[in-house]
């Protein structure tokens, strides 16, 4: 009865968003259900049982529901004020564990007390949104400054570092998903197509020859002048006979000297010669917006260039295996591509409704590898089916959905840039978890929130979302 009165007294009842609660409930419930048959073992079958996972689980869900019920009788003003030592505290626990730690799966990032593995770097996620979210609510704060926009960029790119420095890329590049947030603040626009534009080349770069993407990079920058100028026809026809002249270029050289200079050189001669043909034009003309797109074209021919360099010598072998077995130029299904392979298969034999419950042959007889963790999905879609995974799904669409509406309802730019960081987060998880599965994404070691197994993950995502929960709740208390 007194803790009744003190939660009543602490939140109104009707400022909470219930239906979040149930997607959370209904998410962890059914993780939990998946680690159980994913892990399942005859001679230990109850699910209470504290020697298998899905019996630590049960426990890591009860600290959880404690966490969470914590978070919402706490009052909000209190996640403002520790949003920086938090921060900091967390940050100082990620750099201990480059000398404490323990490696797991080639990642340095582990802290591990007796049976207990704690993953640091999981709630450094949700303090990075605190203290972010702390930052830019300030009254100064403006994102067109450059020196605002560094500072609280300092704030992902630390733990970026430092977790880089643990071998965990993968939980590093969870960190880009702010970027949503960015935009959403209001950051430049362009900053995002020149960021599509670089992870287009780099795919590209693998899937077509020289001469190719050269034409294709000339043709983006010819209608990309096109739409951005009214008058545009003249100087798209001027720019149309560069491009082909570039190419006419190119062939004779290549065609006649080729076995003398090679593609290389013919390439390089090409491009100098319609640089400076380029550069008369806009002498002559006064064209500005045109040059922008030239620069941007030889700005992304010279950026090819450096990515075989960065391809063989900054990511590691299984890295570039994984890279190349997504992009289908390398299949190596007892080796690299063994995982992967194995998902699929695993997803696709579930078919539309699933084999049932504890009824799924490739994840009971274990030939998907951590099929308890990264690639819990695999065990949806084997025993639920479509249906199932289409559920899951639409659940965390839900989830991510109500986060953003939660942000946008906010009086306080504290609470909304805060509701977007863990949106992004949510997403980044859910699209790349998902996407890897089934082959659509490559393989990078993240978790599925609320169904891979793990404490720390579970517990990380719990405060992440119920914090969110709790700003959203003061917003509406004040509304009734």
């Amino acid at each position: 009865m007194v803790i009744n009165d003190i939660f009543k007294q602490t939140l109104k009842v009707g400022g909470l968003d219930w239906g979040m609660v149930l997607i959370y409930v209904a998410l962890v419930l059914m993780g939990w259900l998946n680690i159980y048959a994913a892990v399942y073992d005859d001679l230990h079958s109850s699910i209470f049982d504290v020697g298998q996972r899905y019996g630590m689980q049960m426990i890591w869900i009860g600290i959880s529901t404690f966490i969470a019920i914590s978070i919402l009788l706490i009052d909000d003003k209190y996640y403002h004020m520790l949003a920086y030592p938090l921060y900091w505290l967390t940050i100082l626990i990620l750099v201990a564990v480059l000398f404490l730690g323990k490696e797991v799966n080639g990642a340095k990032s582990w802290i591990v007390m007796g049976p207990i593995a704690i993953q640091p770097t999981e709630f450094v996620k949700f303090t990075t949104a605190l203290a972010l979210a702390r930052y830019m609510s300030a009254y100064s704060f403006d994102l067109r400054k450059m020196g605002d926009l560094i500072r609280a960029g300092l704030f992902l790119v630390l733990p970026v570092l430092i977790v880089l420095l643990q071998n965990d890329t993968g939980s590093a590049l969870v960190y880009g998903s702010f970027l949503f947030m960015f935009y959403r603040e209001g950051f430049n626009g362009w900053v995002y197509v020149a960021l599509i534009m670089v992870i287009s080349l780099f795919i590209f770069s693998f899937l077509l020859e020289p001469m190719a993407l050269l034409l294709l990079l000339l043709l983006i920058c010819l209608v990309g002048e096109g739409i951005a100028n009214g008058n545009w026809p003249s100087k798209v026809i001027y720019f149309a006979g560069v491009m082909l002249g570039s190419i006419l270029i190119y062939a004779l050289l290549y065609g006649v000297l080729g076995l003398a200079i090679g593609w290389h050189t013919s390439l390089l001669i090409a491009v100098v010669l319609s640089l400076g043909a380029v550069g008369v034009y806009v002498y002559r003309y006064k064209i500005g917006n045109i040059l922008t797109f030239v620069l941007l074209f030889f700005g992304s021919l010279g950026f090819t260039y450096t990515i075989d360099y960065a391809f063989h010598n900054i990511l590691q072998i299984h890295q570039q295996k994984r890279i190349l077995d997504l992009l289908g130029l390398e299949s190596d299904l007892k080796g690299w591509g063994y995982n992967v392979n194995q998902s699929k298969i695993a997803i696709g034999s579930g078919g539309f409704s699933g084999k049932g419950f504890l009824e799924g042959t490739q994840t009971k007889f274990n030939f998907v590898p951590e099929q308890s963790t990264d690639f819990i999905f695999c065990t949806v879609g084997e025993e639920w089916g479509f249906l199932g995974s289409a559920l899951v799904v639409l659940l965390f669409m839900f989830l991510i959905l109500k986060l953003i509406k939660m942000g946008e309802r906010q009086q306080e730019p504290f609470g909304r840039i805060y509701c977007y960081c863990v949106a992004s987060i949510f997403l980044f998880h859910v699209v790349v978890n998902v996407g890897m599965t089934i082959g659509l994404m490559p393989v990078i070691g993240i978790p599925l929130p609320f169904f891979s197994y793990g404490g720390s993950s579970l517990i990380a995502f719990t405060l992440l979302l119920f914090v969110a929960i709790r700003l959203d709740a003061s917003k509406r208390e004040a509304s009734l």
